[in-house]
């Protein structure tokens, strides 16, 4: 690593942004059906509770029941209707049935048509997060050029630089290639 401030920076914001771009996409895989039930794909969902949009998994208990079945117990059985509510107006595409003490959400077998539907999504967000850690690689090269450019590093420095930032990326990439193949694996498992 080059002892240059500016440089240092530039690294670290290169790490830091393509961190992210794996973490979003693990965090965008959790809410993908695979046929199992899994409490994460309620993450997203507010509620409205007393006023104020708050997570599910702050005004319930969400179990698991005999692997394809979710079990919403809200700790205040007055807002069961709003939990309700909130799923059926949200994208998770399960009804819920409510027996007026929880909320059960039956995940339904996917069919082969289906689950490659949905490795082909898993498939293009990959890709999405491929173009996003290109462009932050280029981010952080024309940020090196520029100090090239500026006599503030020197041709050799740079050309450390660029084998630095090119491992960085080449890393992110091969941590979204896995993240993709192990969705893909979860979701072609009957």
């Amino acid at each position: 690593m080059i002892d240059n401030e500016q440089v240092q920076e530039t690294m670290l914001v290169l790490e830091d942004k393509l961190t992210k771009t794996v973490s979003v996409l693990k965090e965008d895989y959790t809410v993908i059906r695979a046929g199992r039930a899994n409490p994460h794909i309620l993450d997203r969902i507010m509620v409205d509770y007393y006023g104020a949009p708050t997570p599910i998994n702050q005004t319930a208990n969400i179990s698991v029941q005999e692997g394809r079945c979710l079990v919403i117990s809200p700790w205040d059985v007055s807002i069961l209707k709003a939990i309700e509510k909130a799923i059926q107006v949200s994208d998770v595409g399960l009804t819920p049935t409510n027996d007026g003490k929880v909320i059960r959400l039956v995940f339904p077998e996917l069919t082969e048509e289906r689950r490659k539907e949905l490795v082909k999504k898993i498939k293009k967000m990959g890709e999405d997060a491929k173009v996003a850690e290109r462009n932050v690689r280029r981010e952080a090269m024309d940020s090196l050029k520029k100090l090239k450019n500026d006599k503030t590093i020197s041709e050799d420095e740079f050309a450390l630089c660029e084998k630095d930032v090119e491992k960085m990326v080449a890393d992110a990439v091969a941590k979204t290639d896995a993240a993709v193949s192990e969705k893909e694996k979860e979701i072609m498992t009957v």
